[in-house]
């Protein structure tokens, strides 16, 4: 996929960096693998506002997505590429030599036309699905289980992907694109290849109207609040806010959140780097 930069020709459009949406290639979902959305606004059951900034928004239809690819040795012909709402990454409509239809993530190099297939005993080529133990190790993948049979969890968004760097018994070693090193077990599955639509990094709104699109409404700083609705606000003029906290009081720069005592920790290899303020 490539980007394009529009001349500036209205406000909105002198710094809009979009996609070209070359590689998709279908305008309309398949109707047996989507169903209406419904928006909240960030009100609970009760009509309470209980996430602030969430409101509007274009209309939208959720794709089912297979992210546990379990129909073993059936090979299954690449439809169409198509654009997914919902994600950052394209999702490619799957036909099943059964008749069976299903959307999965779109890896990278991925065409219409071509065949791809899960199970133990499936080449690992881009787009197939395979148990971690029987992907080679160096292989470059994505959409990757934690449980067994539970479906992907890991890798999901468009560009990332993830390294099989070594084996530990029943378990194998994934980088993660974090740059963290984990175990995990062998038999969990994960898909060859890195996720599709890489080039979503690039992309710039150019305008705050395409937020509101998606569903952002304007957020306002604490630092600007009164001492009433925010720990930051408050003081004469632009005064510093003091230490960067949320609304309820949690430090925001710095604090670990992570469980002390999570019961995954133990399989963590390296921790990812951290990363350098600007």
């Amino acid at each position: 996929m490539a980007i394009k930069k529009l001349k500036p020709t209205t406000p909105g459009q002198r710094h809009k960096v979009i996609g070209t949406f070359d590689t998709v290639t279908a305008s309309a979902p398949e109707k047996s693998l989507v169903v209406g959305k419904r928006k909240s606004g960030g009100r609970n059951n009760t009509g309470k506002m209980t996430a602030r900034y969430i409101g509007g928004g274009h209309k939208q239809r959720l794709r089912f997505i297979d992210f546990k690819r379990q129909k073993d040795g059936v090979p299954a012909t690449v439809k169409s590429i198509e654009y997914d709402p919902n994600r950052s990454a394209r999702i490619a409509l799957l036909y099943y030599v059964d008749g069976e239809k299903a959307y999965i993530l779109s890896p990278d190099g991925l065409q219409v036309g071509q065949q791809v297939v899960s199970g133990a005993d499936a080449a690992p080529e881009v787009g197939n699905s395979l148990p971690l133990g029987k992907i080679p190790v160096g292989t470059v993948i994505h959409n990757i289980e934690l449980r067994p049979g539970q479906g992907a969890k890991l890798v999901r968004s468009a560009g990332t992907f993830a390294q099989l760097t070594s084996r530990e018994g029943t378990y194998v070693v994934v980088k993660m694109p974090s740059g963290e090193t984990r175990r995990i077990l062998g038999a969990c599955r994960a898909t060859v290849g890195s996720v599709g639509n890489s080039d979503h990094a690039l992309e710039r709104s150019g305008k705050a109207g395409r937020s509101r699109w998606l569903g952002r409404r304007p957020h306002n700083r604490g630092v600007v609040m009164n001492p009433v609705d925010h720990p930051m606000g408050g003081g004469e003029g632009r005064a510093s806010g003091g230490h960067p906290r949320s609304r309820t009081g949690l430090y925001a720069k710095g604090l670990k959140t992570r469980a002390p005592k999570k019961h995954s920790s133990k399989y963590i290899i390296e921790r990812a780097p951290k990363k350098k303020r600007k």
